[in-house]
């Protein structure tokens, strides 16, 4: 898709990006089309209003789920296929390293976080949580996988890590990495002191400024819960 100026020239459409200020996917691609200088237009989804789950929404991805992302006449769902295809399209300021091992390991760890802990807390597992085993157990599911998946997080990182975790430079682990560590500190006041690599990751992060611009609360959607 393009839009026509009224002398005949075609620009392509801008990137659009559905998306939710709190959600980790969310934040992850939003670190990628930061990093590749990528400029989009920011669509807000808001989970808590069911809003995933409008029948427009539903054209997009009928999943319902953020983020998705729609570039011309392409649209994809699911944050590690769209990070991949923005990999593959947009080769500027790659997100994998030309190691084979590394590369390797920097699948590992983005499918430990998407695969093995951002799941189990997901807003639908959550709820589930509250509503049929208790109100207090929520955080202590949370502290559990969260604690298991960091750990090994920890020690599969830990012979590659550089400046980052798996180099000196800003890769796929790390975009999958920062918005977890982000959001454990920031929602739930997570001690990190049990994991010294991504502790010091933690720290590293706060200076990136693709990472910061991919914040919460600097969406156009963010609010204070």
């Amino acid at each position: 898709m393009a839009t026509a100026t009224g002398g005949g020239e075609e620009f392509p459409k801008k990137l659009q990006l559905y998306s939710i200020f709190m959600g980790t996917p969310s934040f992850r691609v939003r670190i990628a089309l930061n990093i590749k200088g990528l400029d989009y237009e920011y669509k807000a989804i808001n989970l808590f209003k069911r809003e995933q789950h409008n029948p427009e929404f539903l054209k997009i991805n009928p999943m319902g789920y953020v983020p998705a992302l729609v570039d011309g006449d392409i649209v994809l769902a699911d944050s590690l296929a769209i990070i991949l295809y923005l990999e593959e399209k947009y080769p500027q300021h790659p997100l994998l390293p030309h190691n084979l091992e590394k590369r390797a390991i920097n699948y590992q760890a983005a499918n430990i976080i998407c695969s093995s802990i951002q799941p189990l807390l997901s807003i639908p597992i959550l709820q589930y949580v509250e509503e049929n085993v208790g109100p207090d157990a929520k955080i202590p599911w949370i502290l559990k996988h969260v604690g298991k998946g960091f750990a090994a997080l920890d020690k599969l990182l830990k012979d590659h890590a550089g400046k980052y975790a798996t180099g000196d430079e800003i890769f796929l682990a790390d975009l999958f990495l920062a918005p977890h560590i982000i959001a454990m500190s920031q929602r739930y006041n997570y001690d990190m002191t049990e994991f010294p690599l991504l502790s010091r990751l933690s720290e590293a992060y706060k200076q990136v400024p693709a990472i910061q611009d991919a914040m919460p609360e600097k969406q156009p959607d963010f609010q204070i819960n």
